[in-house]
């Protein structure tokens, strides 16, 4: 699945919109990695077990986009983007969304 952040995709032409897709989901903070982040906090520098969460979040939502792409009968998504917020006091969503697109090769 061709996936870009842009308008078009060189080399290609898009043949049809199918419309807008997503893939979606929901991480918890667990409390052994908040204690970890607390501690990590109070010297400073990068709280990699935050870091490694959202990483994995954004993964599994770029997987779920392709998937919902991929039934819509897209072979590509045009103008891919990630948002996150939190929901809750201790969880994060992250959304990957796009246009999903057929498109050819010119």
């Amino acid at each position: 699945m061709l996936m870009v952040t842009t308008e078009n995709i060189p080399n290609y032409r898009i043949k049809e919109v199918k419309g807008s897709a997503f893939g979606l989901t929901v991480r918890a903070r667990g409390l052994g990695k908040d204690i970890g982040a607390t501690l990590k906090g109070l010297v400073g520098g990068e709280i990699n077990q935050y870091s490694e969460m959202l990483e994995d979040a954004r993964k599994q939502a770029l997987d779920r986009l392709v998937k919902n792409a991929q039934a819509m009968g897209a072979n590509a998504v045009v103008m891919m983007r990630f948002d996150s917020g939190e929901v809750g006091r201790n969880m994060s969503e992250i959304v990957a969304y796009g246009t999903a697109v057929v498109v050819e090769k010119v």
